[in-house]
C-alpha cells in the first residue's frame, strides 16, 4: 500500500491480521505512510458472530446508521402469520419492518406486492430498534438468552470472539492442537474453559454439556468438519448453530442443512473492498452470504436522481430497493410514497450486479 500510494494510487486497503494496527492512536501513523483502510477479516467475522449469538433467532443481524436501523433475516415456518399471505396484505406489519428480500430455494429476489411468503423462505428485511421486540413473534420464532457456548477450534476468530461476548456467558473451547490449546489458556477471558481434544468425538460433547448448550461455534480450518459438527450439535438440540464455512461451494449446502449462522471471511473482506470501490457515498456495506446481495448505506447528492420524484415512480432496477433512511438523525421506515430528500442517509438492499445502477441513482 506505501508503495502504490507513492506511486499515485487514490485509495489504498491492507488486509492486515494484527488488531492493533487498527487502535485509534495508530491510524494517522499509517494514513501518513499511504494506507488509507486496513481490514481485520478475523475481527470483523468475531463481531458478527457475538451479533448472531445476542440475536439467535435470526440469520443475518446488521446495524446501519449507527444502529438505528436493522438488517435482519429469518427463515419463516409454517407456524409464522407471514406464512402463505401476499406482500400487498402486510398493512400492520409492514409499518414494523420492511421487506427487502427474498431467498427461496438458491434465488434471491426483490419482492413486489404480487409476491407470496412460503414456508421456509428466508425474509431479509429492514426495523427499526424499537420494534425489534415485536418481530419474533410476527416471524413464528421465539428469542432467548444465549448463556452456555461449546466452540469447536481454537482459531484466531474463535479468540478475539470471547474477547467481545460479555463475562456472563459460560464459554467451552475444544481445541485438538495441545500446543494451542496451552496458548489460549493464557489468553483467553476467566469465563472460558479449554480442552484439549477434538470437538467431532460425539463423547467428548455429551460429557462436557452439549445437550446444555445454547450455542454450538464451529470454527476450525476445514468448512466440511465444521457443518458436519453443526448438523451434529442440532442432533443434541441446541438451538443455535454456527459454522465457518470458507468454501464458497458449500455455503448453500450449510443453508440446506440449516446451520443458522454463516461466516466466510473472503465475503467479509469483499464488503468492505466494495465499500471503497463504490463511488457514491457508501458506507458499511454488508455482503450477505445466504443472499448473494449486499445491503449498505447510501448518502443521496443534491440534484440526483433519487431526490427528483416518491420512489414508486422512480423506477428503480428489479435488483435495487430501498429499506430505511435517516433524515436529520431520525430513521424512518420508507414504502413507495416516501420522497428521498438530499442528504438523505438511505439504506439500500442491491443484487451484486446493480452497483453501477446505485452510482447513477445517488450521485
Amino acid at each position: 500500500c506505501m508503495l502504490a500510494s507513492n506511486l499515485g494510487a487514490k485509495k489504498t486497503l491492507a488486509r492486515i491480521d494484527n488488531y492493533e494496527y487498527l487502535l485509534p492512536k495508530n491510524i494517522d501513523f499509517f494514513e501518513k505512510l499511504g494506507v488509507n483502510s486496513m481490514i481485520y477479516p478475523e475481527m470483523m467475522a468475531a463481531k458478527e458472530i457475538v451479533s448472531a449469538l445476542k440475536n439467535p433467532w435470526t440469520r443475518v443481524w446488521w446495524e446501519l446508521c449507527n444502529a438505528s436501523i436493522i438488517l435482519s433475516g429469518a427463515k419463516i415456518r409454517e407456524n409464522s402469520s407471514l406464512v402463505n399471505r401476499y406482500i400487498h396484505e402486510l398493512v400492520t406489519e409492514s409499518k414494523k419492518f420492511h421487506l427487502v428480500a427474498i431467498k427461496r430455494d438458491n434465488d434471491t429476489f426483490i419482492p413486489t406486492g404480487k409476491d407470496q411468503m412460503l414456508p421456509d423462505d428466508i425474509l431479509y428485511f429492514t426495523t427499526l430498534r424499537k420494534h425489534l421486540n415485536d418481530l419474533p413473534e410476527i416471524m413464528g420464532k421465539t428469542s432467548f438468552e444465549t448463556k452456555n457456548i461449546i466452540i469447536m477450534g481454537g482459531s484466531r476468530i474463535a479468540l478475539q470472539t470471547v474477547k467481545y461476548l460479555p463475562d456472563s456467558i459460560n464459554v467451552k473451547i475444544i481445541e485438538k492442537d495441545l500446543e494451542r490449546a496451552e496458548m489460549l489458556v493464557e489468553q483467553t477471558p476467566s469465563n472460558v474453559t479449554v480442552f484439549h481434544g477434538d470437538g467431532r468425538d460425539t463423547e467428548l460433547l455429551v460429557n462436557e454439556g452439549i445437550r446444555e448448550a445454547d450455542a454450538f461455534l464451529a470454527l476450525t480450518r476445514n468448512s466440511e468438519a465444521n457443518i458436519l459438527a453443526c448438523i451434529a450439535a442440532k442432533q443434541y438440540g441446541v438451538k443455535k448453530t454456527i459454522a465457518e464455512v470458507e468454501n464458497l461451494d458449500y455455503i448453500s449446502l450449510a443453508e440446506k442443512f440449516d446451520i443458522g449462522t454463516i461466516i466466510n471471511k473472503k465475503l467479509i473482506a469483499a464488503s468492505k473492498i466494495y465499500e471503497l470501490l463504490l463511488q457514491a457515498d457508501a458506507s458499511n456495506i454488508k455482503n450477505l452470504a445466504f443472499a448473494n446481495a449486499n445491503v449498505g448505506e447510501v448518502i443521496a447528492h443534491p440534484n440526483s436522481k433519487v431526490t427528483k420524484k416518491i420512489i414508486k415512480n422512480l423506477n428503480i432496477p428489479s435488483d435495487i430497493t430501498f429499506g430505511a433512511l435517516i433524515r436529520n438523525g431520525e430513521p424512518m421506515l420508507i414504502d413507495g410514497e416516501t420522497q428521498i430528500e438530499p442528504y438523505d442517509q438511505v439504506v439500500v438492499f442491491f443484487l451484486h450486479r446493480s452497483m453501477k445502477n446505485i452510482e447513477n441513482l445517488f450521485n
